[in-house]
């Protein structure tokens, strides 16, 4: 199903009420470590500035939220394979049935996250902020050692473009000058899979 019809907003709306109590199954959501028991706790210190804008000469890093719905959901829905295979692991994100609903409420979990300074999730955007280049995520890790997990997904045609590998660079640059981490966990990439799963208990990819 296409995201961002004019047709069916009241539906979309009423979908969005329920998914409210249920939460999509999205990427922000697959991003996530495994949840804590515990209510999350702020992952930096309370005199921490959190930054909210980067800008390169290449792209330009702001926080998600709903007002970059719809150039999110262009992103990642022209590379469902890509990032299925290189992301999530997993066919449960993307997928066609991805509703306006689902896209919204992601990016709204995504923004009070962000506030309540639990989970910080970025785009990529180009620099005239038109177009979704890919997305980071930084978290909490469950996994002792780790006091931050960092995520990060680029389109399939930024991949085939190198930018994968041009962002990864600058993001761990950042992480380490900007962010009062002392040890940065990178899962898929300075972290194998296998190693990963196995440290944080996961069972690996799903289908």
């Amino acid at each position: 199903m296409a995201g961002f019809t004019k047709a069916g907003s009241g539906l979309a709306a009423m979908v969005l009420a329920v998914l409210a109590l249920a939460g999509p199954v999205s990427g922000s959501a697959l991003a996530q470590e495994p949840a804590h028991s515990t209510p999350a706790r702020p992952l930096v210190p309370a005199d921490f500035r959190v930054p909210t804008r980067v800008e390169t000469a290449h792209f330009t890093i702001v926080p998600l939220g709903p007002k970059l719905a719809r150039i999110d959901y262009e992103a990642y829905m022209a590379s469902v394979e890509h990032l299925q295979k290189t992301f999530s692991r997993s066919t449960s994100w993307p997928h066609a049935g991805i509703t306006d609903a689902d896209t919204i409420a992601d990016m709204t979990s995504e923004a009070e996250r962000f506030k309540a300074r639990t989970s910080f999730a970025y785009s990529v955007l180009t620099p005239d902020g038109k177009r979704e280049r890919g997305c980071i995520y930084v978290q909490p890790s469950r996994v002792p050692g780790y006091d931050a997990v960092v995520r990060l997904w680029v389109t399939k045609a930024e991949y085939d473009a190198g930018f994968d590998a041009q962002l990864y660079a600058f993001v761990q640059g950042w992480i380490a000058q900007k962010w009062p981490f002392a040890n940065v966990a990178y899962p898929g990439r300075a972290i194998d899979w296998a190693r990963w799963d196995a440290l944080s208990g996961k069972e690996g990819p799903e289908n």
